[in-house]
C-alpha cells in the first residue's frame, strides 16, 4: 500500500514533472566516475567484481529515486547495501512515479544529484531506452528472456500478482472476482488508485476482466465489472492505505499481492487481514532496473544492480513479499520462510505485452470516467 504516484509506475502513467530544484553541482570527476566505469557493460569490464567494488567505494555515493522504504522491502535493501559497501545512498522523492524518475534524469543531467539508477514500469522503460547504459549483471542468465531487453538496457527485477486483500472479520472470503458483487461487500471494495493513472488500479481492471470473460487483449469486461460494482453500491471510492485498512474504512482492497500481504503481518493482533489471488484471474507484472547513462556515480550504479540480482538482494525482495525475478532459478538458496508467505498462485498466469497494455490504456481513457466516474 502506497501513494498513487508510486503505483502509477507499472503502466508508465505518473505524476507531473518532478519538483526538484534546478541548482546543483557538476558530478565528481575522480574515483573512476568517468571513463571505463561509465561504459562498462559487465563486471568483467572492471576486471572482476572486486575491482567493481573498489571503484564503487571510491565514488562513495549512490543516488536512487522513487523507492519507498515499505515497498518491496526497499528500506532494508538500501540499509544492507550501505552497510555492506560503505556507500552512502541518497534516496530522493520516495513516492515518485516512473515518469518522475525520467523527468529528474533530464532536469538534473550533468549534476551530482541526478539519479544513478531507475526502477521503472515496463512501458516507461521501453519508451526511454536511449537514456540507459547497457549493463548485464553476473546473474544475467537467470533472468527470463521475456523479462529483459536483449541489449541489457533494462530488465525485470521483482513483481507479483493482483490480489484481493480483505478483513476476514468483516467480510466472507472471496473465492473469485465476481464474489465482490455480492451484497456482503456493499460499500466495502476499494481499488488502489485511478486505473488511468495508477498501475495497481489498472491491473485491478485487467484482473476483473480476466474474471469476467475478458482477456489480456480485451479489458472492456473489467470496466463493465466496476460499473456494476458501483451500481450495486459495493465500490468504495477511497484510495486505500495502511491507515484506512487498520481503521476499517477499506475492508476490501484490490492491489498487488505483495503490498496486500505486507499488511497481514503488520496488522497481526489488530485485525485478521487475508489475501487471495483469484485463480481464474492471475495478472502479473514486473518492475525493471536500468542505469542512467549520465549517472554521476557509474560504478556504484553497476554495483547496485549486482547487489539487487545477487542471492542476497533477491532474498531481500522476497522478504518484502514480492517475487524476485530469479526465484525459480535460486532453488535452495531462496529464503524458504519468506517464500512460504507468498500468496498462493497456480494455473494460468497472464502477463500483458506492451502492445496489449497500450491498447488497454486507450480503452480505459475512453470509457472509465463515463462507466465509473
Amino acid at each position: 500500500m502506497r501513494p498513487v504516484t508510486r503505483v502509477g509506475r507499472l503502466i508508465g502513467i505518473g505524476a507531473l514533472a518532478v519538483a526538484l530544484a534546478a541548482c546543483g553541482t557538476p558530478p565528481a570527476k575522480d574515483g573512476g566516475s568517468t571513463g571505463a566505469a561509465a561504459t562498462a557493460k559487465s563486471a568483467a569490464d572492471f576486471g572482476g567484481m572486486d575491482k567493481l567494488v573498489e571503484a564503487a567505494k571510491k565514488e562513495g555515493k549512490l543516488n536512487v529515486i522513487a523507492l519507498p522504504p515499505d515497498w518491496a522491502n526497499y528500506g532494508e535493501i538500501i540499509k544492507k547495501f550501505e552497510e555492506k559497501y560503505s556507500i552512502k545512498i541518497d534516496s530522493a522523492q520516495p513516492d515518485g512515479s516512473s515518469q518522475d524518475e525520467i523527468n529528474a534524469a533530464k532536469q538534473l543531467k550533468g549534476q551530482d544529484r541526478a539519479p544513478d539508477v531507475f526502477d521503472l514500469g515496463l512501458n516507461v522503460a521501453a519508451a526511454n531506452k536511449d537514456l540507459f547504459a547497457p549493463y548485464k549483471v553476473s546473474t544475467w542468465g537467470d533472468i527470463p528472456d521475456a523479462l529483459k531487453d536483449a541489449d541489457g538496457a533494462y530488465y525485470g527485477d521483482y513483481g507479483g500478482f493482483m490480489s484481493i486483500g480483505y478483513d476476514a472479520g468483516k467480510v466472507p472470503a472471496p473465492t473469485s472476482v465476481k464474489d465482490l458483487l455480492k451484497p456482503e461487500y456493499k460499500g466495502k471494495v476499494a481499488l488502489n488508485g485511478d486505473p488511468t493513472q495508477a498501475g495497481a488500479a489498472y491491473n485491478g481492471v485487467v484482473m476483473a476482466s480476466l474474471g469476467n470473460g475478458g482477456s489480456a487483449d480485451d479489458i472492456a469486461p473489467g470496466v463493465e465489472f466496476f460499473k456494476q460494482l458501483k451500481q450495486a453500491g459495493n465500490f468504495l471510492p477511497v484510495d486505500p492505505s495502511p491507515a484506512t485498512i487498520e481503521s476499517g474504512q477499506t475492508p476490501v482492497v484490490i492491489d498487488w499481492d505483495y503490498t496486500n500481504a505486507a499488511q497481514t503481518d503488520k496488522l497481526k493482533g489488530k485485525l485478521d487481514w487475508k489475501v487471495v489471488v483469484p485463480q481464474e484471474a492471475q495478472i502479473g507484472g514486473y518492475y525493471n532496473q536500468a542505469i542512467n547513462k549520465e549517472a554521476p556515480h557509474p560504478a556504484a550504479a553497476r554495483l547496485w544492480q549486482e547487489f539487487l540480482y545477487s542471492d542476497e538482494g533477491q532474498n531481500l525482495y522476497l522478504k518484502g513479499l514480492s517475487r524476485p525475478v530469479r526465484l525459480d532459478k535460486m532453488g535452495d538458496k531462496a529464503d524458504k520462510d519468506a517464500k512460504a508467505k507468498l500468496p498462493k498462485t497456480e494455473g494460468k498466469q497472464v502477463f500483458q505485452t506492451l502492445a496489449q497494455a497500450d491498447k488497454a490504456k486507450q480503452v480505459l481513457t475512453a470509457t472509465w470516467a463515463q462507466a465509473v466516474g
